[in-house]
């Protein structure tokens, strides 16, 4: 007999303590949160892109598994990256080991080293450069303005086919973008090509203005958040910490205190992590503390998962697929293991 759920029946048959039981129930959670009707938002810091979490990220857009993201401006960046240059990147298994010498051949080279891989600097910054500042210089003389990632929703759209060295398949960005998904791009100006776009514009070339700003952001995110939390409301799953995990999260108080409007409480929290609390880190908070900021109740499902995100995201999106694929199997299963 045919097994459907391979990827499930192995989180249930083996993961039991510790991470692997916070991994194994945030996947049931969340699978049970979805099916319901529920929607899911996923905040994305780290070099998810650059590590290719694409290729199960795309799906999952696709499949509607992932209602909303909030992600780095690299993170944005870098999956039109793997996209047009990804046959070009290099990747280093022994970076380890490397001097310094190592890292300056690499950098005389072109590339850019993300740990064990490299983005190659002509290929794709300066490839997708030839394409965006044009749109720039467009919309400046036109006094038209967009939100960040709305000018590589363009961008990668309009892109011909024979462009691609990766697979559009496994591209976020452009699932995402085909989609027209809800997205925020919190501090969009520290990546590599919000330092372009600000060399443009002191050149004169762009005006500043044409990016819409991190106020406009939250703006347009707590209407779409009230959209999103209707009916069984919208979870929260993060990977990592920092400005792409706090700036969404924090729509709920926002709403409630600051625009004094009724807020549902986020459905569900998940993040995968390995930041240690006691360093005062937004990432290594534990999801207790978010209850202190309203962002959570103490009703929320919560899930800490202290591992890999580059090990531990996949797994749970592969699962999540197989469940979204085969429902009826996937809750029997779930039923002769979860009692």
């Amino acid at each position: 007999m045919q097994n459907n759920l391979p990827t499930l029946e192995f989180v249930l048959k083996n993961y039991k303590n510790f991470n692997a039981r916070a991994t194994r129930d945030a996947l049931i959670a969340y699978w049970r949160h979805t099916e319901k009707g529920g929607k899911m938002f996923w905040a994305v810091a780290g070099a998810m892109s650059s590590a290719q979490l694409g290729i199960v990220l795309a799906p999952a857009i696709r499949n509607g598994l992932i209602h909303g993201m909030s992600v780095t401006g690299a993170n944005l960046e870098e999956s039109l990256f793997r996209l047009v240059a990804h046959d070009s990147y290099k990747d280093f298994p022994d970076y380890r080991y490397f001097t310094k010498e190592d890292d300056t051949k690499i950098l005389d080279n072109r590339m850019r080293r993300v740990t064990d891989t490299s983005i190659p600097d002509d290929v794709a910054f300066r490839v997708v450069e030839k394409h965006i500042v044009p749109v720039w210089e467009k919309a400046t003389k036109e006094g038209t303005r967009k939100f960040w990632h709305e000018y590589f929703y363009d961008l990668i759209q309009s892109l011909d086919k024979e462009a691609h060295e990766g697979k559009a398949d496994e591209c976020w960005l452009l699932a995402a973008a085909e989609k027209n998904l809800p997205i925020v791009v919190p501090g969009y100006e520290d990546s590599t090509f919000g330092n372009i776009f600000a060399s443009h514009v002191k050149h004169g070339d762009a005006s500043a203005s044409i990016a819409k700003s991190g106020i406009e952001y939250m703006g347009a995110f707590y209407d779409q958040y009230q959209e999103l939390s209707k009916g069984e409301g919208i979870g929260f799953f993060q990977i990592g910490g920092g400005i792409a995990g706090d700036f969404p999260i924090c729509v709920v108080p926002s709403l409630k205190y600051d625009m004094e409007q009724p807020a549902k409480p986020w459905a569900y929290f998940c993040q995968i992590s390995d930041s240690t609390t006691s360093y005062g880190s937004y990432s290594g908070a534990t999801p207790n503390e978010k209850i202190t900021w309203d962002k959570l109740t103490q009703d929320t499902p919560m899930f800490i998962v202290e591992s890999d995100a580059t090990i531990v995201a996949p797994l749970i999106l592969t699962a999540l697929l197989e469940c979204k694929a085969n429902p009826k199997e996937a809750n029997e299963l779930i039923g002769k293991y979860i009692r």
